[in-house]
This record gives structure tokens, C-alpha cells and sequence, in this order.
């Protein structure tokens, strides 16, 4: 039986992490879900993660900041990451890819795009 592909999901905001991790479970996925960077960096260097998603808004470390440190962590250089946030301006998802997104779901999103956005790189 073939393992299922985890997701990493990170975001400071209970509500839209049970929205996501909703949407995950029922494609078929496993996630790790986290309310802070910091608590995912702590915890994610011996994990298999096949996918991100990443809000940039968080308190401490922001969204940008944990792409870069997550990229510095060599199992995870070539993880895609999809930036789920309420930044949708056009400078807001210029930034995302800058810093290593690949791809950008604002806020408030539909399963139907989560769904998209996750498909696409799984």
C-alpha cells in the first residue's frame, strides 16, 4: 500500500487550520499542522513533508521568514509551498514568490481552490 503524502500546514489561526486540515483529510492526506514557525521548526526536521501551505501573518516569525529557514533545512530545499493568506496584493504575492512560494491561495479561499492548489504540486 502506497503512503499517503503529508502536509505540512501552518497558520495562527485554530479556525482556518481545521478548515485546511478538513479539506486535507478528506483528499486523502496526512498533515502536520502548526500554530506558530517556531513550533514547526522545532518539530519538522525528521518529518517527510510533500507540501507547505504557509500564512505570511503570524506573530514572531512571519511567513517569509519560515520559508527561508524552512529552505535552509536540506530534506525540504525542492518542497513546494503554497502561500495561504489574506495578502492579495499584487506586491503581497510578488513578495510570496520571492521568497520561495510557488504558488498563492488568499483568503477567504473555497475547498475547491485548496484543493486546486494542492493538486497541482501533489
Amino acid at each position: 500500500m502506497e503512503e499517503k503524502q503529508t502536509i505540512l500546514v501552518l497558520d495562527d489561526h485554530a479556525d482556518v487550520r481545521l478548515a485546511i486540515t478538513t479539506i486535507i483529510e478528506s483528499l486523502g492526506y496526512n498533515f502536520l499542522s502548526y500554530a506558530s514557525a517556531k513550533e514547526a521548526l522545532a518539530d519538522i526536521t525528521d518529518k517527510k513533508i510533500d507540501l507547505a501551505l504557509v500564512d505570511v501573518m503570524m506573530p514572531e516569525m512571519n511567513g517569509y521568514e519560515f520559508i527561508e529557514e524552512f529552505k535552509k533545512i536540506e530534506s525540504f530545499t525542492e518542497t513546494p509551498i503554497v502561500m495561504v493568506t489574506a495578502k492579495d496584493q499584487d506586491d503581497d504575492i510578488l513578495d510570496g514568490y520571492k521568497y520561495g512560494a510557488d504558488y498563492y491561495v488568499t483568503k477567504p479561499f473555497s475547498a475547491k481552490q485548496l484543493e486546486y492548489g494542492i493538486k497541482m504540486f501533489l
